[in-house]
């Protein structure tokens, strides 16, 4: 164990694997609000309320692991051979100046 391998990350998640999940959130969102339009009315405003408030609270967790799990499924780490270097562009840095001492 002389060296440590060096690995490139790289991230595969387009918009396309969670489109799904964001459409399936959308629609419970908008039952929420159909929920909380239907329980209206001048004596049940606070159970209108009440539902819109548990339905999101208790799917969103839900959402949030679908979203991880989705993103570290599509977290790839690929071992680096010799001759590769871990960056993917080019770096401009300007030269190196050695500072002079004005005394």
């Amino acid at each position: 164990m002389d060296k440590l391998q060096r690995y490139r990350m790289v991230c595969t998640l387009s918009f396309g694997d969670i489109y799904g999940q964001i459409v399936i959130w959308l629609i419970v969102i908008f039952l929420s609000l159909a929920t909380a339009l239907a329980l209206w009315s001048t004596t049940r405003q606070i159970y209108a309320l009440a539902t819109v408030g548990l339905i999101l609270v208790l799917s969103l967790p839900f959402l949030l692991f679908a979203f991880v799990t989705t993103l570290l499924n599509h977290i790839e780490f690929t071992p680096l051979t010799l001759e590769e270097t871990t960056r993917t562009s080019p770096v401009n840095l300007p030269p190196q100046e050695t500072a002079q001492v004005i005394s």
